[in-house]
């Protein structure tokens, strides 16, 4: 099966090419639509005709492949709206930042009225219009492209310290050819607040500000004490340049001096923000004196401090299949090196299996990709604008390592897909890959992986609104390093578990939530009900899944969040765990801050391997 994906993710790959080298390099942005979308068309009818010669091919292609979904079905009033002015010239652009409290995009002449909200604008520095101008993708003489502004609007977005923004488009009085763009957008509280308690010798708490001076950077000082071991009080501060002169390049350096670690870090970021990017680049730097884990996601911790730096670089060049548009597919060619020295460490496994060994690690990789965007509300946030992503992401990579304890190779291919289901019942995401290394013609540290993500729709029953959210993921290690083990130890598998027993190499979930969106508020905070129920299965590789040790998680709660604010969501939690281990109590009460849920976009990004967490 793996060979026969390898097979068509070539064959999708030499057509591609084709139909790239195929375009018109000569396009009018006015009158490119007709005969490049007939193209467009002939190339997937090509596709799938050939795919389906075959009947494994063909169903790989059926998962493999969403047709691209036009602009006139992408159902959302602000593309209309956009498309009203197609082809007509720029002619001025304003920008407008409203305050965190008081105006509304319906009036923006509308004050504050408690003295907390007042206070609040007064210490809140609004987003300055530079640094909303350096978001814009179009310029006064462009023409007006209803893909470019559609994608525009999302972008700016998704920033952390934006609420929302909506383009107002205004016809010039005398000469009918001529819009004005007009740019609102309304602004966050930038400064927020979060801690955690582990429990009774070690606590932090950190204070963080996404906008500051209104520029779009951000800053976080996180104060971090341990009552036995030293530094009993330590400080980790991170600083973030994001877009630097308009070029989407993002920049963070850090620092860290606490009992876990002390170092410091510098990440380079330029991602394909967009299908008409044309390159993509990045790298890293971490040196670290004194550490427990590599990097900050590493799902392994060590007792014994680690020193070492690690340094990776990597870049990319993107081959539009539909020139000139936006939401396009598109074919991305990267490459990129993973390095990684160690000056202490803790003792070898064996003399050929180690997971902290120095190594280098070459990759390159080939992307096939495809996204574009609809709106809904009341999915991940809570009554906001919410851009939901469509499409697919397949890539296939290959790399070598240079390892201290015998050089080998690597591969993976990984295939996604997420729709919008017929008649927007709701929205399905499905993935799934394979990969892992060949050193001396045996196959280790390998995984087999497949998730599947489903949202419905809206329900509405009377006043009541809801939705209903499930989510399955099944991950097999094949050959793992002893020291690599999977858990159930983060929310995404069974929430609140928290164990060093129920440890493994194979690991099957199942999580059910039901959400109810309450339409009061709780001093200004918007308020949401649910329900869940989690099951896990894990346990070791040399048996079926279904033979292993099973546990659950069932529970209630109420979140509340304010959109007006950068703060996380607030979470009070009623849990309990049927069938639970010793280190696990029967029933448990948390109130805990939960990060904001993002959906997979499908957007081209650096080579690297699966991860085995």
């Amino acid at each position: 099966m793996f060979f026969v994906a390898l097979n068509l993710s070539v064959f999708l790959f030499l057509l591609q090419c084709q139909s790239a080298m195929a375009q018109d390099e000569k396009n009018d942005t006015l009158n490119s639509g007709n005969g490049n979308d007939e193209k467009y068309e002939m190339f997937y009818d090509s596709l799938e005709y050939k795919a389906k010669q075959n009947s494994i091919t063909g169903l790989l292609y059926d998962f493999l492949i969403s047709q691209p979904g036009t602009s006139e079905g992408r159902d959302t009033v602000a593309y209309r709206y956009y498309a009203q002015m197609e082809g007509k010239i720029i002619s001025e652009i304003s920008i407008n930042t409203l305050e965190v409290f008081g105006p509304t995009f319906e009036d923006t002449t509308r004050n504050a009225v408690s003295w907390l909200e007042k206070t609040a604008n007064l210490i809140h520095t609004t987003t300055s219009k530079g640094t909303i101008e350096n978001m814009l993708l179009f310029k006064v003489g462009d023409f007006l492209d209803p893909d470019l502004m559609y994608e525009n609007e999302r972008i700016i977005r998704s920033l952390r310290y934006i609420q929302d923004v909506v383009f107002i488009l205004e016809r010039d009085s005398v000469y009918k050819g001529l819009v004005k763009v007009h740019v609102v957008t309304k602004d966050r509280f930038p400064f927020g607040v979060t801690g955690d308690v582990s429990g009774i010798n070690s606590a932090a708490l950190e204070l963080y500000n996404q906008n500051i001076f209104g520029v779009g950077h951000e800053v976080s000082l996180r104060f971090v004490g341990h009552l036995r071991r030293q530094p009993y009080a330590g400080l980790e501060t991170f600083y973030k340049i994001n877009n630097i002169r308009g070029k989407f390049l993002d920049i963070t350096a850090g620092y860290m001096n606490t009992y876990k670690r002390e170092g410091f870090s510098l990440i380079v970021d330029k991602p394909f923000l967009i299908p008409s990017v044309t390159w993509g680049y990045g790298g890293s730097a971490l040196r670290m004196y004194r550490t427990n884990r590599i990097y900050d996601n590493d799902p392994i911790q060590t007792e014994i401090p680690m020193d070492l730096y690690f340094f990776s670089a990597w870049g990319g060049r993107s081959f539009p299949i539909r020139p000139r548009y936006i939401q396009n597919s598109q074919l991305v060619i990267t490459a990129g090196f993973y390095n990684n020295r160690f000056f202490q460490r803790p003792p070898t496994e064996s003399e050929t299996k180690q997971y902290f060994s120095n190594n280098t690690l070459y990759l390159a990789g080939i992307t096939l990709a495809q996204r574009h965007y609809t709106q809904d509300y009341l999915v991940y946030s809570y009554g906001i604008t919410e851009d939901i992503p469509e499409g697919f992401k397949n890539e296939f990579v290959y790399g070598y390592d240079v390892n201290e304890f015998g050089n080998r190779h690597y591969a993976h291919l990984f295939l996604s897909n997420g729709n919008l289901l017929v008649k927007r019942q709701g929205y399905l995401y499905i993935a799934g890959g394979i990969g892992g290394y060949f050193k001396d013609n045996a196959y280790e540290q390998g995984q087999i992986q497949v998730g599947m993500n489903y949202i419905s729709r809206q329900i509405n029953a009377g006043r009541k609104r809801f939705r209903l959210f499930i989510r399955s993921n099944y991950l097999l290690g094949v050959r793992r390093f002893e020291i690599e083990n999977l858990s159930f130890n983060t929310n995404e598998h069974i929430r609140g578990f928290r164990s060093r027993e129920a440890l493994g190499k194979q690991r099957l979930s199942l999580n059910l939530e039901y959400v109810l969106f309450l339409r009061k508020e709780f001093y200004k905070f918007n308020m949401a009900a649910f329900g869940f129920a989690d099951v896990g299965i894990i346990g070791s590789n040399k048996s079926f899944i279904i033979n292993q040790n099973y546990y659950s998680g069932l529970g209630f709660g109420m979140r509340f969040h304010n959109e007006h604010l950068v703060f996380k969501t607030f979470q009070i939690r009623f849990a309990f765990y049927p069938f639970s281990p010793s280190d696990v109590s029967f029933a448990g009460v948390l109130i805990e801050e939960q990060r904001r849920q993002n959906f997979y976009n499908f957007t081209p990004t650096a080579p690297m391997p699966l991860r085995f967490e």
